[in-house]
């Protein structure tokens, strides 16, 4: 048994799937008062049934799949999105660029697309199937569309039932779904695996949060603890709920496919790093600097600019000054300016894509503090040099060539203790998740830089002291939130 089909229509299934081995198809009653005996298997589960509502026979077998550790599909997360209106803001814009192409030579006002295990029976919608299942992983859906000047919307979303198909979509829905779990079952986990690790990478990112070698040690820690690691990418996202937990490796945004990936998978209950409040809360620097001050965190004088309070706010300003966009991340749309012209040049450019701006007072040091600090307790420690005859850490030059200062990895017991309860303060008051904290010492004072949600962990750089122990305590966090999870459930 690789494959448990839940169904409150069986006889419209079984003669289409009598030739697939290992295919089980169940009737929802039994599913519900007699669980399966899967003798350490871990088969997955499709929700076939025709009632799907709140509180339906349907709606349970999905409710107690994900109490009792199953694999099924759709989640509850997933129906209660099917079933809102109007459609939850989940697309992306990838997605809604797409549906314009698909739909751009259409004549009418209205168009309804039927999709089968991320499938249609025209060729030409196979691509926007694809995605809107990975946005919507049900097997049965349609999605109904409205032109609205020149532009077609997603107006609403709902199951098929079964009996609602004719004899040749029914014969598609057999294919679809024969193609659709061979593709599954090429990586199916072994059954000595505990759990499925999903790592979400970019192999076109410039500058990862991780490079190829620390991925790799994170991988082997898992491995270590008998937990799967795979590689996902963006196109994965459909993918999510086939794994217990996510660890984001690739630099989150707010509006950007990280984030959609950290709240699907907080919405499936995969354990989640990072999770999209501390996405939320580390990549927008507006908010760091109000809560730091409500919580009297010591940081740089800070000052919260935008166009009506600039000059008059800054005309008394010392110089050099740092400027920082909201979102900026690895020292990029930071700025110094070392005069009026400089300031009123760079606000400029900076107000074209963000209504406020970061201002903060210039503090030199030889080099910056980071803590990484996972689960409230610090992992590690790093002072970060600055680059030669240069303010940062990082520098990029014109011909985009990137520099990076020194680093030295410090045992934990090294450091100032003011330092790390500086860190741990402010970590705190995110989350209790994976942070990196800059800090700076300047004349026995520290302050707080930032707090990053992603932090970078390079092979022989923040692993400098601890070596592999550092992936394992990571992965062996990551095997206690899995298991206190499931525990819960």
């Amino acid at each position: 048994m690789s494959v448990m089909l839940i169904s409150d229509q069986a006889a419209l299934l079984a003669p289409l799937l009598n030739d697939d081995a290992g295919v089980v198809v169940m009737d929802p009653y039994q599913y519900i008062t007699q669980p399966p005996d899967l003798n350490g298997r871990r088969p997955r589960f499709f929700n076939l049934c025709g009632d799907l509502k709140y509180q339906s026979m349907g709606y349970y077998v999905s409710l107690l799949g994900e109490a009792r550790g199953h694999r099924m599909v759709p989640s509850v997360a997933t129906l209660r999105d099917v079933h809102q209106t109007p459609v939850p803001h989940v697309l992306g814009d990838e997605l809604v660029q797409l549906i314009q192409s698909s739909l751009a030579p259409l004549r009418g006002e209205t168009f309804e697309l039927s999709v089968y295990f991320g499938r249609n029976p025209a060729k030409r919608y196979d691509r926007l199937s694809a995605h809107l299942y990975a946005c919507f992983p049900m097997p049965l859906l349609r999605f109904y569309f409205r032109r609205k000047q020149d532009q077609w919307q997603l107006n609403a979303v709902s199951p098929l039932q079964l009996d609602a198909l004719n004899e040749d979509h029914l014969g598609f829905l057999a294919d679809a779904f024969r193609k659709f779990i061979v593709r599954k079952q090429v990586s199916a986990p072994p059954v000595q695996w505990r759990y499925d690790l999903a790592i979400l990478v970019d192999p076109k990112e410039d500058q990862p949060p991780s490079d190829r070698a620390a991925l790799a040690a994170f991988a082997e820690a898992a491995r270590r603890l008998a937990i799967r690691p795979e590689f996902i990418e963006k196109k994965d996202y459909s993918r999510l709920n086939e794994f217990d937990g996510l660890f984001i490796r690739t630099t989150t945004y707010v509006n950007h496919y990280t984030y959609r990936f950290a709240r699907r998978a907080a919405l499936e209950g995969l354990v989640t790093i990072d999770d999209p409040d501390s996405i939320l809360r580390c990549t927008n620097k507006v908010f760091l600097a109000e809560l730091m001050h409500r919580h009297a965190v010591p940081t740089p004088k800070t000052w919260i600019v935008h166009r009506d309070n600039a000059k008059q706010l800054l005309a008394k300003t010392a110089y050099p000054l740092i400027l920082k966009k909201p979102d900026s991340a690895f020292s990029q749309g930071v700025y110094r300016v070392d005069n009026e012209k400089q300031r009123n040049q760079c606000l400029t450019k900076l107000f074209k894509t963000s209504p406020l701006i970061i201002a903060q007072a210039y503090m030199p040091t030889e080099f910056d503090w980071r803590i990484g600090v996972l689960d409230r307790r610090p992992l590690y420690a790093n002072k970060y040099y600055m680059v030669d005859a240069h303010w940062q850490i990082r520098q990029e030059d014109e011909a985009g060539r990137v520099f990076h200062g020194r680093d030295e990895a410090v045992p934990i017991n090294w450091v100032p203790e003011a330092v790390l309860k500086t860190a741990l303060k402010a970590a705190n008051l995110i989350g209790d998740g994976f942070y990196g904290v800059d800090l700076k010492v300047v004349d026995g004072r520290v302050v707080l830089i930032e707090i990053n949600d992603n932090p970078s962990i390079d092979l022989g750089v923040e692993d400098g002291v601890l070596g592999e122990d550092l992936y394992r305590q990571f992965m062996a966090t990551m095997l206690h939130r899995i298991e206190e999870r499931k525990k819960a459930s």
